[in-house]
């Protein structure tokens, strides 16, 4: 059996479901796979009450044969369901196939033909980005958003995308990107994240699918903003990066400002996605 580095970025890390099962992956930036979790697999097929008893016979039978199998089994450290990181022992879509050979169940063949699409879903997007943004358009269509509105979100995720990219350059961590970002629209809405998503009634909701077009424009004016003048400061630390984020914050503030002054109304709005949506009906 592999050891294999830890996947700790939320990014990389995944949960898709088949038959109503959830399944945890990762996704392997330098090998280009994904890796799935056995136990959680061996639960769905076997639907075994303790599905880690029935992977730990398993890799002792397969150890025996001198399975390469056996031999390709890594471990990431990966969220478990009490929510603390915790190794686990991962496969990638081909090791997967063969491991099934293994495990007698009926849900062996529509789960391959489930796992075929979904393991090489990611591979498509690395080598043909567009995949990636037809699939998010044929999401927001189907929730009902205009084409107008998508193009903007798509952007945006570009934009937000850059930022990040360009605070992990800055030495920030994941975990720091939500102190950054409550600076940037605390900057620009007068509004921390938690603010905005209480002033807009929502909950688990993502916030920036719950703007307007208005408010939308004017956070990406705010984080290219913020990535334009880290480029430029290339500020150290987490307090040298929440200073360039309130700079770049109050960018989108100050035109902000400037348009309710000439409009007489606020651009931040209690609208959200559904309000907008039956209005629209």
């Amino acid at each position: 059996m592999k050891n294999i580095k830890n996947f700790n970025n939320k990014k990389d890390n995944s949960i898709i479901i088949f038959k109503q099962k959830k399944i945890r992956r990762v996704w392997d930036d330098e090998k280009e796979l994904w890796y799935f979790s056995v136990i959680d697999v061996i639960a769905v097929l076997t639907e075994s009450s303790i599905p880690k008893r029935y992977w730990s016979d398993l890799k002792i039978k397969l150890e025996k044969e001198g399975s390469e199998v056996y031999e390709n089994i890594v471990r990431f450290k990966i969220v478990a369901e009490d929510g603390k990181n915790r190794e686990t022992d991962m496969a990638d879509t081909e090791t997967l196939f063969r491991l099934i050979q293994s495990i007698p169940s009926p849900k062996a063949e529509p789960f391959k033909l489930w796992l075929a699409r979904v393991g090489y879903e990611r591979v498509e997007e690395t080598e043909d980005p567009e995949l990636s943004i037809n699939r998010a358009m044929e999401t927001y269509l189907k929730k009902g958003y205009s084409e107008k509105w998508i193009n903007q979100r798509l952007k945006s995720i570009e934009i937000r995308k850059d930022l990040t990219d360009e605070w992990k350059n800055r030495g920030m961590k994941s975990t720091d990107y939500a102190i950054l970002t409550d600076e940037i629209s605390k900057a620009w809405s007068d509004m921390n994240t938690k603010e905005y998503k209480r002033f807009k009634n929502l909950k688990k909701q993502n916030l920036r699918d719950n703007m307007t077009n208005l408010e939308l424009v004017l956070n990406m004016l705010a984080e290219v903003s913020t990535t334009e003048i880290s480029k430029n400061k290339k500020p150290k630390g987490l307090k040298g990066n929440k200073k360039v984020a309130r700079e770049g914050g109050s960018i989108a503030g100050q035109a902000r400002k400037n348009i309710e002054r000439k409009t007489g109304k606020k651009v931040s709005t209690k609208d959200n996605f559904l309000d907008l949506n039956k209005k629209i009906k």
